[in-house]
Order: structure tokens, then sequence, then C-alpha cells
């Protein structure tokens, strides 16, 4: 009989590791298809099957899959979205081609095109900032005109609030239009940007699995212009007519997108004018969402999104009720990492579920003012809310370290990131 395997496309230096973990638990062999497969510390140190290959090419992901079922028995295939969100598009089509349950490849492509969906979205009423599409900066200037300043630029295409910037004035929408359009923005295709009204007020996010919002948490940044999330817990501050009506339009969302598949989530404001779409994500929430969901809920979103992918029956019942956080500890300034101290002092109080840095001693820093600026997070749990930010406010109190800034101007050129004003310790 031959070995029950998981296919992998690409990896995830979040929570790929608890993919691999969680497929092992459910007596699974997992194999990693990846371009490059040194990206992921998780694979060779966990001793992983990985196989080198083009996944940008659908087709070389075909023959390596073939090749794979003379010696496993696929169970399933899914993977990651990281920067480049098309990765999850080719999962769905991967899936379809070996008759596998999978996500519909042109409802994914569909969600992550911003524009494309924002236009679905509207035509379907739901609440919404307003927004234009651009192309050069004439267009960013007169979208930003007709909404009326503050506005937030972003690229149509992307992910972890890469190339994302809050403007308040004329000065700050050029900057970052010219950063957008000449040439420092990687774009993987024609430079599409996205002007939307700066929506204000809390920051919520429903996370779904197929058509049932699991629960609902806040999330808050660090100051702007950026939008590098800082602080994530569950369950929100909401009462039960708010939650109601944000689990209401989130499921509205993925009729009008065409999804309902797996996982996603969907990002609101709580505007004067109640919530109003940010963003919809078809797959998993990345970063400590999942560990969150297990520790507030007793939920393993992961283990059961693995079961729908192979075709197993998943469960989503709440096990309990409690309060999860994490807090994402934010590079101040740009220079190399000397040392960090107090995390096991962090790790041992009362509530702290987990302390964890990304960032290794005597690398480079520089910020980018998207997700790479995190270095590190603090995961707590607690039995009320009342009680979380005070756990997680004492852990961050703990935990210090040092970053001398580069003497030679060429360290920070090769790593250099978006223009830099506004930046601050999100910690």
């Amino acid at each position: 009989m031959l070995k029950r395997a998981l296919i992998l496309v690409e990896g995830h230096n979040g929570i790929g590791l608890l993919y691999i973990k969680a497929a092992q638990r459910l007596g699974l062999h997992t194999i990693t298809l990846s371009s490059d497969p040194t990206r992921y510390d998780y694979l060779a140190a966990e001793g992983v099957e990985a196989i080198r290959v083009d996944t940008n090419s659908l087709d070389g992901l075909i023959r390596a899959s073939a090749l794979l079922r003379a010696t496993y028995d696929i169970a399933g295939i899914t993977g990651f979205a990281g920067e480049d969100e098309s990765i999850y598009v080719t999962v769905g089509e991967l899936c379809r081609h070996f008759d596998l349950p999978g996500p519909n490849p042109a409802s994914i492509e569909r969600c992550c095109n911003k524009f494309t969906q924002r236009e679905l979205l509207a035509d379907a009423g739901i609440p919404m900032p307003d927004y234009r599409l651009a192309v050069d900066e004439s267009d960013v200037e007169n979208a930003a005109a007709q909404i009326g300043l503050p506005v937030v630029l972003k690229p149509a295409l992307g992910s972890g609030s890469i190339g994302v910037r809050l403007c308040c004035n004329v000065d700050e929408l050029a900057e970052h239009a010219s950063y957008l359009l000449n040439g420092r923005h990687t774009w993987r295709s024609s430079p599409l940007i996205l002007v939307e009204e700066f929506a204000q007020g809390p920051h919520y996010c429903a996370d779904i699995m197929g058509n049932e919002v699991i629960g609902i948490e806040a999330a808050e940044f660090s100051p702007p212009p950026h939008f590098i999330f800082r602080e994530y817990t569950h369950p929100a501050p909401l009462n039960e007519e708010e939650y109601a009506l944000i689990a209401d339009v989130s499921l509205s969302c993925l009729q009008a997108l065409g999804l309902g598949w797996g996982p996603s989530s969907v990002e609101f404001r709580w505007t004067k004018r109640g919530p109003v779409v940010i963003e919809v994500n078809p797959r998993i929430a990345g970063g400590a969402n999942p560990q969150l969901l297990h520790l507030a809920y007793g939920i393993d979103l992961i283990a059961e999104h693995i079961k729908l992918v192979i075709g197993e029956e998943w469960d989503l019942r709440k096990r309990h009720s409690h309060a999860a956080g994490v807090r994402f500890l934010i590079a101040d300034r740009d220079g190399t990492l000397d040392w960090i101290s107090g995390v096991s002092q962090a790790a041992s109080l009362p509530g702290v579920a987990e302390v964890e840095f990304y960032s290794k001693l005597k690398m480079p820093i520089v910020r980018k003012g998207d997700y790479r600026d995190r270095m590190g997070h603090i995961v707590a749990t607690s039995a009320d809310c009342a009680q979380i930010r005070s756990i997680l406010d004492h852990a961050v109190d703990l935990v210090s370290w040092s970053i001398t800034p580069f003497t030679n101007p060429g360290e920070q050129e090769q790593y250099e990131g978006p223009p830099a004003a506004g930046r601050s310790n999100g910690t």
C-alpha cells in the first residue's frame, strides 16, 4: 500500500511548519514543491521532503505531482500564497487537474486582484471605501482629488501591506506614487494602483472556514503612514448585533466573489456608517491567527483545512471560549541586530503562550513599511480580554533589543525599501 501524502506548493515561514505538524498528526507524509526550498528554514530543520520545481509553471507542477503518484497515494494538494498570491490560484488549478478537493481558481484570481474584488463587491452592494484605479501619476492625482485626502495608495496585486501607504497631503501622494511607478516597487504585471478613501475606525477581521464564521478579532496597526499589524485579539469587543452584522457582511462578500470553499478572512473598519470592507483574503490568514483561534476556541483551523483538502469530514465546533492575543515586535530603526534580551523572562509570565523572534542576531534590519518589519511576536491567553493587553504590555516591557545603525551606506542600499517618513517603533 502506498503511503498517503499531502503536497504543499511552496512554504510559509509563519505557518508552514504548523501544516507539516498537523499533517503528520493526521498520518500524512508531506512533500513541499518549491522554486527555492532553502527559503523555508523549517524544511531542512525538520527533514521535510522538498523538491525544487518552478511553481510559476502549472505544467511543471503537474509533471512533478504525476511523478510522485508513482510512489505515494496523493491524498490532497494545498499551498501558501506569499507576496505573490497567484500561487494559490495555481494550487486550485492543480487540484482540478488531479480531481482533488480545492478552491475555485477563477474565484481566487478575481479576489486577488483588489480592483476586480472591489468591483464585484460594489455590484453586490457591499459597503466599502470610495476607490479609483490608477495606472500613472496623473491618474493617482486625479483619483485623490475626486475622493479627497487623506487616501490610501496600494498595489492592486499583492499582500502583506507591501507598497501600501496612507497619504495625507499632495507631497506624500506624489512621493509614494513615484515610488510605486518608477521602478522601486516590484511589479509582477503592469502597474495598477488602487486609490482608496481612508476609512477611519476600529479594525476587525472575520476568520471563516467554508461558509461559517469561526470568530472575529480586533486588530491594531503601528503608527502611520504604513499599515503594519501590531496586535490581534480574540474575541473582538463587539455586542451581539455588531458581531452578527460583520458576520452577515462577511458571508455576503464570499457569495459576491464566488468563494466559500476552505479558509478565508475579511477585514473591516467600523466607521460612522458601520462596517466597511477593506479586503477579502481567499486563504488562511498567516502570522499567529491560527494559533489564536486554537487558544481562544480550541479549533485547530490548519488541521481542519487539511481534512477538507484530503476529502475528510471537518469539525469547527468550539471546545471552549477564552481570550487570546498577539503583539508583534516591530523594528524601531535600520541597522544590524546586535542583541536581544528578556525573552525567557517574558515567556515565563503567567498567560504568555509563546515568545518568538524571527530576526536573527547580526542580520541587517531595513524597514520596508510592511509585514517584513516585524521581528517577532508574543502570544498570550487569558480567561477574558481585559487581561490580555495587560499580559502583553508586561511581556513586551521585559523584552529589549539593540540595533546598531549602518556605518556603510551600501549596507542599507542593498535592502532599501520605501521612504521611511513616519516610521516608528510599533512595540
